[in-house]
């Protein structure tokens, strides 16, 4: 299970300093990593469908929008809302749907209600540390090193090597975390459709057909 303390003491390893005993020690790191420890865990949270920090809901359309013109339901985002995964007009999120526009805090769509699976920042979701994998963990280190670094080594070198170790976490994370996904399948086009009879058919075994 990671703690914010391994967290923070994983981030100081990459930039040589000694570990922290405790987040209530006084030293100028700690300090530093305070300073960047929500953005940078929301910045890492945007990078990715990290399947520990997904969250399906349901949303009723908003009674106080009314539309001008096109889609005829807004829906609000949730509060805690970092990066949509899925939006669609069913509980099983399948199909997707795909008739539907992003703008600004807002979903419009012309279906009531809607089901969004997004990445979550809330503390059960995203911000639980103990749903964090080991890769997800270290991307995290990496990246808080990676913006303290000037401020506690004034190394450009070593700034310019964490960004090349961040760029190799980020894809290690993602890879592993990919892993645990069901396969998805992209919606099949109109004329793919009227070949089958309107019937949906994907190929599972990869098999040429």
């Amino acid at each position: 299970m990671t703690s914010k303390l391994e967290v923070y003491n994983l981030a100081l390893r990459h930039l040589g300093e000694r570990k922290l005993a405790s987040l209530a020690e006084a030293r100028e790191p700690r300090r530093a990593i305070d300073d960047v420890w929500e953005r940078g865990v929301r910045y890492c949270l945007e990078q990715g469908l990290w399947n520990f920090a997904l969250r399906t809901v349901l949303l009723d359309a908003s009674p106080s929008i009314s539309p001008a013109f096109g889609y005829t339901h807004a829906f609000a985002k949730p509060g805690d809302w970092i990066r949509t995964a899925q939006v669609a007009d069913n509980e099983t999120l399948r199909p997707p749907l795909l008739d539907y526009s992003d703008e600004a805090d807002l979903w419009y769509a012309n279906c009531d209600p809607l089901y969004v699976q997004y990445v979550s920042d809330a503390v059960s979701y995203g911000f639980d540390l103990s749903r964090w994998t080991e890769t997800f963990t270290e991307y995290v280190a990496v990246t808080l090193a990676r913006r303290i670094c000037k401020g506690i080594t004034s190394s450009e070198s070593v700034h310019d090597e964490l960004m090349r170790l961040e760029k190799r976490a980020r894809s290690d994370a993602r890879a592993k975390d990919a892993m645990n996904q069901a396969v998805a399948f992209p919606p099949q086009g109109t004329w793919v459709r009227s070949r089958t009879g309107g019937r949906t058919h994907h190929n599972t075994d990869n098999r040429p057909r």
